[in-house]
């Protein structure tokens, strides 16, 4: 996937344009229309000059030479120390120049997460912690918009001050997404939710048994494991094991490539609620 990629790569044009064209080609065609009724085309660079509130975006006949600037700037090989802020960076600027008709603010939020892959290997997203504060982001975003402020502000047309405050805020999304995900993967954590889920579910349904609860949290924390291993985790007998273990598949608990493979833990959306609380509530109403 991504993560063999380094960031620079992540963030050049052509990536913005493969990440816009990717969205946009899973819409149905009815879909696929701006606000005043215009197709969008996927991963076209619109061809008329826009207007987004206050902001005026580049023309389109300039795109050019701002998708260049912008890959010259942000589209090479950085160390790892230097990504989350050149993704910041990049980020806003992406924005800023507005290269689509329609869907640039997904565009540049898919590649900012792609470029953050090598540091957070999916754990993690700016995306969620983005959606979660959408006032503060647009804010954020607005503010580096802004014109130079005098000579103190930078040497171009935008404010260094307002692009700073911009870095501030999405570096300051990061590390609150890193911590709510180290305390959510914490053993201790997740050990005592799993052993709730598996309890609520026995309750509800015979076929799921107690004795799923210790196989699924060392799974969880070492990895898969061989299906005679966990027959020997739970404890019980070799066909009621084995039905639990179809149980596990078939509610998504566990997941395996074969049919006779090795079993992973699996991460079903109507589990998400109870095992990693407030990480996804989209998908609870969307089971709802």
């Amino acid at each position: 996937m991504e993560g063999v990629r380094d960031a620079g790569s992540l963030l050049r044009s052509t990536f913005l344009i493969d990440a816009h064209r990717a969205l946009y080609e899973r819409l149905a065609p009815g879909d696929r229309l701006s606000d005043d009724g215009e197709v969008i085309v996927p991963g076209q660079l619109r061809t008329r000059d826009v207007q987004v509130a206050r902001h005026i975006a580049p023309t389109a006949a300039a795109l050019p030479v701002f998708i260049q600037r912008l890959d010259e700037v942000y589209g090479v090989s950085c160390g790892w120390e230097s990504t989350l802020i050149h993704t910041a960076y990049a980020h806003h600027r992406m924005a800023w120049v507005h290269p689509f008709l329609d869907g640039n603010g997904r565009a540049v939020r898919l590649q900012s997460h792609c470029a953050l892959w090598n540091l957070s290997e999916g754990l993690w997203s700016p995306s969620r912690g983005l959606a979660r504060s959408t006032e503060a982001y647009y804010a954020a975003l607005h503010n580096a918009d802004s014109p130079r402020r005098g000579d103190l502000d930078g040497r171009g047309n935008l404010s260094a001050l307002g692009l700073l405050t911009w870095v501030q805020y999405f570096l300051s999304v990061c590390e609150d997404q890193v911590s709510y995900m180290s305390n959510m993967l914490a053993l201790d954590g997740i050990k005592q939710r799993i052993e709730a889920l598996v309890i609520l579910r026995s309750t509800q349904d015979k076929s799921m048994r107690r004795e799923a609860i210790l196989p699924l949290i060392h799974i969880f924390g070492f990895g898969p494991v061989s299906r005679g291993e966990f027959t020997q985790l739970t404890g019980l007998g070799e066909r009621t094991a084995r039905s639990l273990l179809s149980k596990l598949l078939a509610d998504g608990l566990l997941v395996s490539d074969t049919p006779y493979g090795q079993v992973r833990i699996g991460l079903p959306l109507d589990a998400l609620g109870m095992l990693f609380p407030n990480l996804y509530p989209e998908a609870e109403l969307w089971l709802d």
